[in-house]
């Protein structure tokens, strides 16, 4: 069972300071420890006439900090935001950027203008959000936009199917083999699915794989190599094994949670993310399409019970 948590509001001034990783010539990484809830990666590509960002961060303080890293690299003002998904810790700060074009996938827009920032303290404490307002993507695709730093060609992909959200969103830059991959891959953090699909990130993983990368930029976690990929794929793996065996047997999605032996996946950060994946996993049991709606908020009521009742670890 989840181990119960506690903190407080600057309780993630104690993580270690994040990381400016260059992980090809103009191409870098923007990792925070220790990759939690609400802790992301980011990406910034650097040309000589302007820079493109890959997603923000979940609070004012952490976005500023995004801001500080990229002028340290560069001089260059941020003209183009990809965010590679809706969630708030990768678009919360997109409004600190307001000379940038905002470039997401279609049902991105949508999930990022119904975004809430704020009032969550029942399920991750008390957060300093900061002066944030949600700013949603103006510039959108399906399932393909090629954007250009000078001459360097970064393929924006939609994976095609549901997988960590309805609207995930790579930046592959085959010229260097480097992948930033959004909330598809956790590096050291648990998969999260509950907004997507079981089966959907499994098929979005292989099609990650056949791109033949070298070097991946997680939403969470280090800056890895394709193993990552197995990783993920290991674990959603026994997700899938643990809900039809806990599904036939009767068992709700917190008990079978309760009663799993999760192995060496009980290492990984947020193991409670089990419950909320269990819940996605007997929904496509139950017939429902990759995606679809289901009742959210009673998925994270059952992970702050497995936690113990605590708001989840949160320490943006």
């Amino acid at each position: 069972m989840g181990a119960p948590s506690s903190h407080h509001r600057h309780d993630g001034d104690r993580l270690p300071p994040a990381q400016v990783v260059e992980v090809a010539d103009g191409l870098f990484a923007y990792v925070q420890a220790d990759g939690s809830w609400w802790i992301n990666n980011t990406g910034f590509l650097v040309g000589s006439t302007g820079v493109v960002a890959i997603d923000t961060c979940s609070t004012e303080r952490r976005t500023r900090g995004l801001l500080d890293a990229i002028a340290s690299v560069s001089t260059q003002p941020v003209r183009t935001l990809v965010n590679t998904h809706h969630h708030g810790d990768h678009t919360n700060g997109n409004c600190l950027l307001p000379g940038a074009t905002i470039i997401g996938q279609t049902r991105c827009r949508n999930g990022v203008l119904a975004n809430q920032i704020g009032g969550l303290e029942a399920i991750f404490g008390d957060v300093e959000w900061g002066d944030l307002e949600p700013s949603a993507p103006f510039v959108t695709f399906d399932e393909r936009l090629d954007v250009h730093v000078d001459d360097l060609l970064v393929e924006l992909h939609h994976v095609g199917t549901p997988a960590h959200t309805t609207n995930d969103v790579v930046a592959w830059i085959p010229e260097r083999k480097v992948l930033y991959a959004g909330d598809l891959v956790f590096d050291g953090g648990t998969p999260f699915v509950l907004m997507g699909s079981v089966a959907g990130s499994l098929a979005a993983i292989e099609g990650l794989r056949a791109l033949g990368a070298d070097t991946i930029v997680p939403g969470h976690g280090a800056v890895c190599g394709p193993a990552a990929f197995d990783a993920v794929v290991a674990y959603l793996t026994f997700v899938t094994d643990l809900a039809a065996y806990a599904h036939a047997a009767g068992a709700t999605p917190l008990d079978a949670a309760r009663q799993a032996d999760l192995g060496p996946f009980a290492e990984l950060l947020d193991a409670e993310r089990i419950v909320g994946n269990l819940h996605r996993a007997y929904a496509e049991l139950d017939g429902a399409a990759p995606g679809a709606p289901i009742d959210v908020v009673a998925a994270f009521g059952d992970m702050v019970a497995f936690n113990g009742g605590e708001p989840l670890r949160c320490l943006a």
